[in-house]
């Protein structure tokens, strides 16, 4: 279970659209100037994970808690703990979520728009 004491920011509304397992966002920064783009911190009970998706103008993922997995199609899942910070390019196919043992929080920086894809599958996912 996460330790609400520890998290930087509240946990915010379960989300259902273009996730599997249990999801969690609350938007910190929805104000589309200066920066055009939105910050929204994200929580993953352990085993969630959003759908394949690209930015087109791409994300930054800070990551504030626990252990997940971010991964572009065609490459290796990389394992992500708190401190990392993922730069993901613009039109670049990809997906991140909690590790299976795990709760998972970050904030996700998205200028522009999400094109959200197909679900990760649970054979591909069971298988980091």
């Amino acid at each position: 279970m996460i330790n609400y004491n520890s998290t930087i920011f509240p946990i915010g509304e379960k989300v259902e659209a273009n996730f599997t397992g249990d999801a969690y966002l609350q938007m910190i920064f929805t104000d589309e100037t200066p920066l055009n783009a939105s910050i929204g911190n994200v929580t993953f009970a352990p085993g969630a994970r959003n759908y394949w998706h690209s930015h087109k103008i791409g994300q930054v993922l800070l990551v504030t808690g626990g252990e997940g997995w971010y991964q572009e199609e065609g490459k290796p899942a990389q394992l992500l703990k708190t401190g990392d910070v993922i730069n993901i390019p613009p039109h670049v196919k990809h997906w991140h979520g909690a590790a299976k043992d795990s709760w998972f929080v970050h904030l996700a920086i998205t200028p522009g728009a999400t094109d959200w894809l197909e679900p990760v599958h649970d054979d591909l996912y069971y298988t980091l």
